[in-house]
């Protein structure tokens, strides 16, 4: 357990007041980045069935909770990790068209996760994916797209400053792009997230781009699963958390994996077992749309938004004794 706790904490809000602007900023962001995206709602599953290969592998060693139901014999069912697989067929399923896209208010379970002030085992986002062309599938379509959404923070940061000008901290008002490799030459002595601290510390806000290949340095920068992302057109948009000092991951994305990406990166992987599911042989055989998309933490946000010191402000999660007592002697209130 690793836990941040800032000296002479208040919050700015009371409980009610916080359950309030938490479901603000939910409805007002949801509204602001699916309108700029062109994304619309649709209903998504809590849990998918093993054998699809539909379920998100993270970074390959969070083991997802499964369970049988005697309603469906011989079949293992699995609590999702998020739906980053799950929303590339459902867009083919309902015909989505090119520039056109969904969005899920995904909930799920994560029971991997070291506990500290931004991790929780449950999870909260919006999971979306968007229908591009071949063609825009490059550099471009990333950062615009990490534009729009960065937008639509800042957007919803300023309506949520109206209501509650106490509890609202000012954002950056742009957006710094840099790629792993970048930060490795900038910072060649840092370890990995000393490089984001260092970069997000200088610039607020950052887009770290080209997650889960090798570096020159022989290592990765972070894990990323090698079937959906492309590894040279994915990132992270990280926030410098100015109470906590520490830097606050908000929304992971990226161009999903073609037939070219898909088949190399699982060599790289050495996960040659996963080409046989259902979801991996309809990408081999372009069966399903060219996309992008990402996950959107709605809990992070609200933190971010509400400069609060822990995730369990603004979500009702389990904590350990330890950490409880932590919190209450620094004036942190977990719901």
């Amino acid at each position: 357990m690793t836990l941040i706790l800032p000296e002479h904490y208040q919050a700015k809000l009371s409980l009610r007041q916080t359950q309030m602007a938490v479901q603000e900023i939910r409805t007002t962001f949801a509204k602001k980045f699916s309108s700029s995206l062109n994304l619309q709602q649709v209903t998504a599953p809590l849990f998918v069935q093993s054998k699809t290969g539909l379920n998100d592998n993270l970074n390959g060693v969070e083991t997802p909770i499964s369970f049988t139901a005697p309603a469906l014999p011989g079949q293992k069912l699995e609590i999702v990790h998020s739906l980053a697989k799950w929303k590339r067929v459902a867009l083919k399923k309902y015909s989505f068209a090119v520039h056109e896209g969904l969005y899920t208010d995904m909930k799920a379970i994560r029971k991997d996760e070291i506990l500290d002030n931004f991790h929780s085992l449950y999870v909260d986002q919006w999971d979306w994916e968007r229908v591009i062309t071949r063609d825009a599938r490059n550099l471009a379509t990333l950062q615009y797209t990490v534009q729009q959404i960065f937008q639509a923070i800042q957007q919803v940061a300023d309506y949520i400053r109206e209501l509650y000008p106490q509890a609202t901290p000012t954002l950056p008002e742009e957006l710094y792009f840099i790629t792993t490799q970048e930060l490795l030459e900038r910072y060649p002595n840092l370890t990995p997230k000393q490089r984001e601290m260092e970069i997000c510390r200088q610039w607020g806000a950052v887009f770290v781009m080209q997650i889960g290949a090798t570096l020159s340095d022989g290592k990765k920068h972070d894990g990323r699963a090698p079937d959906y992302d492309d590894w040279q057109l994915n990132g992270d948009l990280l926030f410098w958390d100015e109470l906590l000092q520490a830097v606050l991951e908000i929304s992971s994305m990226g161009i999903r994996v073609d037939a070219s990406a898909l088949q190399k990166q699982i060599t790289v992987a050495k996960v040659p077992e996963r080409l046989q599911y259902p979801y991996h042989q309809a990408i081999l055989h372009d069966e399903l749309p060219l996309t992008i998309g990402g996950g959107i933490g709605q809990s992070r946000l609200c933190m971010l938004l509400l400069g609060k010191a822990h995730i369990g402000e603004v979500q009702a999660s389990i904590w350990s004794q330890e950490m409880r007592q932590q919190c209450q002697t620094a004036q942190i209130s977990l719901l």
